[in-house]
């Protein structure tokens, strides 16, 4: 809070530097998946296009199959041609919508990892040729799964279409860090100042910085003055000081004045360009987890091929090749069940839903899954438990004046700034009902503090630097005061009446009402709360202590925040970083779940697997409730999809056929439709899940 000290009359020039939430970065259907595992390089638009294409092909693949027709009790109609509808049009479905699954598998079976992409394959190219088989009439099979082929296409694609729409992007956090810097830079040279492109920028370089501008490379500042808005890079909202001699980082803004600064380091050498790298490695190190349905989905195609070979063996020794075929064929293709494609999807979906209208935004699945085995959740000081804004604690008046008195003086003098340090002091007068004075020739003094005329008289309000320029003690009463608030790191603002100190207002970051809910409440839920900030170790333990926290990292430096998770998990912890500055993002990236603040940056936000669309921390209850809540449906889920597979798969086989109960094709492809229903209709029941964070317990 020291900084708070040097506050001056801020500019409206701070409003440029504010990058906008979300601008160009939007990751909608378009957004194609990076990271390792079962979508590497898909995207959700072509899950969607060829889920549509395919829909629309499998309406008459189902209707002209003999097989559904059947099934059904009607006779699709016969033309000339008509009996080639659902082979040719089958044909183009297995090809087009079964193509990512054919590959998928593919790389499923070279790296030795099979999964609901070999799963998939599979089933579909055992359909496939069997279909064909018998539409060419070889063999005299009885095999026509066109029908059930198109179904299992389509609803594949659904599944994982709405699967990939709640998948994060590594690559978006890479972008948003990127879009921080200016794409020009006001280089001077002799003949004066020119405009190049930042790829143009040397080490050694001057530049020119104007009010509002933000720096396009790390430097030194050679010339001027300015209050630096850094909170892209510190994730700390208040302004800090940058005179002759001081370094800059590209990315912030410099929010007052021009400067000059010499170019020190450009592209790959820059702190920002330090933190991309973090969050690249960071993210690559927490996207090898392998989801739940593909491990349910290894497990069912060990299964189903063991179950195949054994069944073709089986038959075949009892002298029916036509049987083991049939059999082998049928086992194959319904192993491969609808309600295990949907299963995690429909959970994921309708848990994206319940949570985005309690406030919170899911963009990663595994984050979902991984919430609810989070051992201690890391929360950022300031924006997160704090409001990241000074609020006045405490008001003292030399002499035993009155407080009320000194307050109202004070407002006055800064009643025509605009620093955060002002807008306080006038609320904090304003809510206690004050008559705050008229003040008259008000001058900001950069650094020092800020001077006006009230009732005659000039009065000055500061920090110590302002005490020191006028050679000036407080009194030993008021200065008793003044050290308790210091050795608490609350910033100190004095208020001067010639060489006589009238007295002193302590401000400090105000601690949310709602953090202290958030902390116990969690607590009581068997998760220990941690507090991460760059701020002293004694403003850190003061609200540590305030908000009763079991473990506090003070004095961290921007680039270390992620060491301390690495930290945590070096324990043996399950780590939820919760943040909302540049400076998190590694963090947030390499934490098991990453939750970003929404009134954060675009890059916290994107390094996050959740983003909470408010800044209230209670929302992370929600989180956890609904991981909880999600898990045990996707484990019903699971449990019954998967067992579906292992009653029906040995019926199919035909070891009932010695009392006459065989699955035949149809039937087998039958129970398979109604096992998907009853996952969708058990995923539905999470809608009764309550997410209220103003309601946590």
């Amino acid at each position: 809070m020291e900084n708070l000290t040097q506050h001056h009359n801020h500019s409206a020039a701070t409003a440029p530097g504010h990058h906008g939430h979300h601008e160009g970065h939007s990751h909608d259907d378009d957004h194609v998946v990076r990271a390792h595992g079962q979508h590497a390089g898909h995207s959700t638009a072509m899950f969607k296009d060829r889920f549509w294409l395919t829909l629309v092909l499998s309406v008459p693949v189902v209707y002209f199959s003999p097989m559904f027709g059947h099934l059904l009790g009607y006779m699709p109609p016969e033309f000339s041609g008509s009996a080639w509808i659902p082979p040719v049009l089958g044909t183009v479905i297995f090809f087009y919508g079964g193509m990512p699954f054919l590959k998928g598998g593919l790389n499923e079976l070279k790296s030795r990892q099979p999964g609901m992409m070999l799963l998939i394959g599979m089933a579909i190219s055992v359909a496939f040729v069997a279909s064909w088989v018998t539409s060419l009439g070889i063999g005299g099979f009885d095999l026509d799964f066109w029908w059930e082929l198109a179904l299992l296409v389509a609803i594949m694609l659904l599944g994982h279409w709405i699967e990939m729409r709640a998948l994060g992007s590594a690559q978006g956090a890479l972008d948003a860090l990127a879009a921080l810097l200016p794409d020009e830079a006001e280089r001077i040279t002799d003949a004066g100042t020119e405009t190049v492109s930042i790829s143009e920028l040397r080490a050694g370089d001057m530049v020119l910085v104007r009010s509002g501008a933000r720096m396009p490379a790390d430097g030194t500042v050679i010339d001027g003055q300015a209050d630096f808005d850094e909170s892209m890079i510190t994730g700390e909202s208040k302004t800090v000081l940058r005179s002759s001699g001081d370094p800059v980082v590209a990315g912030t803004v410099a929010t007052d004045n021009t400067v000059r600064v010499r170019v020190s380091a450009v592209g790959d050498d820059t702190a920002l360009a330090g933190i991309q790298r973090l969050v690249a490695e960071a993210q690559a190190s927490s996207s090898r987890a392998q989801a739940l349905a593909d491990r349910a989905a290894a497990f069912l195609f060990y299964f189903a091929t063991v179950a195949g070979l054994i069944t073709f063996i089986a038959w075949t020794l009892l002298g029916s090749v036509p049987d083991a075929v049939t059999r082998t064929v049928t086992v194959l293709v319904i192993a491969c069940p609808h309600a295990l494609g949907l299963a995690i999807p429909l959970v994921i979906a309708i848990s994206t839903e319940q949570a985005a209208r309690a406030g919170v935004l899911i963009k990663n699945r595994m984050a979902l899954e991984r919430m609810r085995t989070i051992d201690v959740v890391l929360f950022d000081k300031t924006g997160t438990l704090t409001k990241g804004e000074p609020e006045v604690k405490d008001v003292a008046a030399a002499d035993g004046a009155s407080r009320e008195g000194l307050l109202a003086l004070a407002a006055a003098v800064e009643s025509d700034s605009e620093h955060p340090v002002a807008r306080a002091i006038v609320k904090a007068a304003r809510h206690r009902g004050l008559d705050i004075p008229q003040a008259t020739g008000f001058t900001s003094m950069t650094g020092r503090g800020v001077r006006a005329t009230v009732d005659g008289r000039t009065l000055q309000v500061g920090g110590p630097a302002l005490l020191k320029e006028l050679r000036i003690t407080e009194p030993e009463t008021l200065a008793a005061s003044t050290r308790e608030w210091m050795d608490r790191g609350a910033a100190v603002l004095h208020v001067v009446d010639g060489n006589r100190v009238l007295g002193a207002v302590s401000l400090e970051d105000a601690v949310r009402e709602e953090s202290r809910q958030a902390v116990t409440a969690l607590q009581n839920r068997g998760i220990k709360v941690a507090m991460i900030t760059g701020d002293a170790r004694q403003v850190a333990n003061a609200v540590g202590a305030e908000l009763n926290i079991d473990e506090v990292f003070a004095e961290v430096l921007p680039a270390d925040k992620d060491k301390k998770v690495a930290e945590l998990q070096a324990r043996g912890l399950k780590v939820a970083m919760v943040g909302d500055g540049v400076n998190d993002s590694p963090a947030l990236a390499r934490a098991e779940v990453g939750i970003a603040i929404g009134a954060g940056t675009d890059v916290a936000m994107e390094s996050a697997g959740v983003v909470l669309a408010g800044n209230d921390p209670r929302a992370v209850l929600s989180m956890v409730d609904l991981s909880r809540a999600s898990y045990r449906k996707m484990w019903q889920n699971l449990v019954w999809a998967t067992g579906y597979n292992i009653i029906s798969v040995p019926l199919a086989a035909g070891v009932l056929a010695f009392a006459g109960i065989v699955l035949s094709p149809a039937a087998g492809a039958v129970l398979m439709s109604a096992s998907t229903i009853v996952v969708a209709l058990n995923a539905q029941l999470l809608r009764r899940v309550k997410l209220n964070p103003t309601q946590v317990r």
